[in-house]
């Protein structure tokens, strides 16, 4: 049987994951997997379910993906978070070149689509993504800053610190110390 893509936007974690498969459950639309920014299905949809599927996203908070443009965006974007949560462990391997394989185009093609869309660059996009997640892993207070810095791959505890105070205006230890620290859900980092 044909199988068909259809990539859904704001999907950043695994309870998205879960709703996307009740709402094809709900559907039913008949699916092999879903994973983050996509699902893959069994056949193509028809005009009605794609309207049915376009309208309990909506009501789910997610969007379904018709433009070439908008695809590579989202994809863009789930590759980063998925990235920034699950480091490579071959560090030699560069953020355009992983992408470039990924999706399939020309890192300049990906970067200037991306740029259009969303206002910013793909490398201040992962920065943004990056101080979001300290900002969780601060939350919970499991980690020490060291253990943070590691995981996701800073130089440094000076290198991390640096990039969160600019991006954030406070360090990360006064961060951590504040009540209510104010974090952004991961799909509304770009105004």
């Amino acid at each position: 049987m044909k199988k068909d893509i259809a990539y859904i936007k704001n999907m950043v974690c695994p309870r998205c994951i879960a709703s996307v498969k009740d709402i094809l459950h709900e559907l039913s639309i008949p699916f092999d997997t879903v994973e983050l920014g996509e699902a893959l299905l069994y056949g193509t949809l028809s005009t009605e379910q794609r309207a049915a599927l376009k309208g309990k996203l909506v009501e789910h908070g997610f969007e379904l993906l018709e433009d070439k443009k908008d695809k590579i965006v989202e994809a863009v974007k789930t590759h980063i978070i998925q990235l920034i949560k699950d480091p490579l462990t071959d560090h030699s391997i560069k953020l355009s070149s992983y992408l470039s394989k990924e999706l399939g185009y020309d890192y300049s093609h990906i970067s200037s689509i991306f740029t259009a869309s969303q206002g910013l660059t793909i490398e201040k996009y992962v920065i943004l993504q990056r101080i979001e997640y300290v900002k969780e892993l601060l939350s919970y207070n499991e980690l020490t800053l060291s253990e943070i810095a590691d995981k996701l791959n800073y130089s440094s505890l000076a290198a991390l610190s640096a990039q969160f105070k600019s991006v954030t205006g406070t360090t990360p230890s006064q961060y951590r110390s504040r009540s209510n620290p104010g974090r952004k859900s991961l799909d509304n980092l770009i105004p």
